[in-house]
């Protein structure tokens, strides 16, 4: 079996890793896999990326552009949402033509159009989705913030200045990924339950089949290691020191919740004042320096890392990995750090409290609820319950995101869908 990845970015980002191990675990369990990106950081021989063209960055900028001008000249929220006018098609390359199914990931900012998913679905091949976000089941948006238009039909989206003006660009692309959509048997992939259930209210996916697959991890390179050898590879302290690690490629971004783990580590100096002496927090991503003024606690900042090798040694390097993140499907981080088994303490939203069961690999605080963060690392922290929060945390990775698991099920998903296509053309 030959299956095509898609994907934006061969490395950068979040469905850009998961894609990048799912290829690999594929290939370990015996299926020809490959890889297509637009934007290629390695010289992996799998991975290939689209022609160069001096259109690419002219294309990302165009959509940005009517995203603009339908959003009353304002920059808000315009990376909130892809409309996908504009994009290369891929129909025609060696590697699509070759492949027996196309696995379409993470596609936006300029990579691929609506009109070329079309092309892509018409080509012949079953096609399946894995949905990082919510864009394949709504108009526009990538996370709705509890809008539910998208369940019958997107329109006037409230992330755009006054639904987008005189243009409902929201209604216009809901629309047409439903006539799209329509014209067969689609698999649309979850990476968690929670992003697989709200897909399953959408209007868009009817009548196709919709499951949840978490993401794949590689447990022989994320894996505890000497702690002590670990602080002293990423140059961090050895004294005893509690560690607290936060990571975000842009510390900055809202979503990403900085501003609940300043105010729950003030909180922690305020009533636990012994164990705020002994707390160091790592600042892992790109404008850390801009955060270091805002913790009550030492703070050693980190330029965002891409290596594995040195993401897992800071895994283990640290006590514990708080993600505050506002809006989130299944955190490649969450998993990479139960896999080294460092505890995780993170909000009650989108998919964390699947991956992490409270109070047994770590705490899930209440959303938005900087009390109860705070109270989560106390929690997490206490010396009476922590190494077994350890190995809680490593065998839930081991058992739940194993590469030979997640490579099993996406394999029986794509002949699923082979048979069920051969069936459909038989038909016609």
């Amino acid at each position: 079996m030959r299956v095509l990845i898609i994907n934006t970015s061969e490395r950068i980002g979040g469905a850009a890793i998961a894609a990048n191990r799912l290829m690999e675990a594929l290939k370990k369990n015996g299926v020809k896999a490959r890889m297509l990106v637009r934007d290629k950081q390695t010289d992996q021989m799998t991975v290939e990326r689209i022609g160069q063209s001096w259109l690419l960055p002219i294309k990302f900028l165009w959509e940005r552009v009517c995203i603009w001008l339908s959003n009353g000249f304002s920059k808000h929220n315009i990376f909130q949402v892809d409309i996908a006018n504009t994009g290369t098609d891929i129909t025609k390359m060696f590697e699509f033509e070759q492949a027996d199914v196309i696995h379409l990931h993470w596609v936006n900012q300029g990579f691929l159009s609506t009109d070329d998913i079309a092309r892509i679905i018409n080509s012949g091949k079953p096609v399946v989705f894995t949905m990082h976000d919510m864009w394949y089941f709504t108009g526009i948006c990538h996370y709705s913030a509890g809008c539910q238009r998208y369940t019958n039909g997107c329109h006037h989206c409230p992330l755009l200045t006054h639904g987008g003006l005189g243009r409902d660009l929201a209604q216009q692309v809901y629309n047409k990924k439903q006539r799209i959509y329509s014209t067969t048997h689609l698999a649309f992939i979850g990476c968690s339950n929670w992003i697989t259930q709200l897909a399953r209210a959408s209007r868009l996916t009817e009548g196709h089949y919709v499951a949840n697959i978490p993401n794949a991890i590689n447990t022989n390179t994320f894996h505890p290691i000497d702690k002590i050898a670990a602080r002293k590879q990423r140059q961090l302290p050895t004294d005893g020191r509690r560690l607290i690690l936060f990571g975000s490629q842009r510390i900055t971004d809202p979503r990403k919740g900085f501003t609940y783990l300043a105010q729950a580590c003030q909180t922690i100096k305020a009533r636990n004042p012994q164990l705020a002496e002994n707390i160091g927090v790592v600042v892992l991503g790109s404008e850390s320096e801009k955060v270091k003024d805002r913790l009550p606690f030492t703070i050693y900042t980190m330029k965002y890392m891409s290596g594995e090798q040195d993401i897992m040694e800071l895994y283990n390097a640290v006590d514990l990995f708080v993600t505050p993140s506002l809006q989130d499907n299944l955190p490649n981080t969450i998993v990479e750090a139960m896999a080294c088994g460092t505890p995780c303490v993170g909000f009650n939203v989108g998919g964390i409290p699947e991956m992490i069961d409270h109070e047994e690999n770590g705490y899930v605080a209440q959303y938005m609820d900087a009390d109860d963060l705070a109270r989560g690392i106390e929690w997490c922290l206490d010396p009476s319950r922590y190494d077994d929060l350890c190995k809680s945390a490593h065998d839930k990775a081991l058992a739940t995101y194993s590469e030979d698991r997640v490579a099993r099920r996406y394999t029986e998903v794509y002949e699923m869908m082979m048979e069920t296509h051969e069936a459909d053309t038989n038909k016609r």
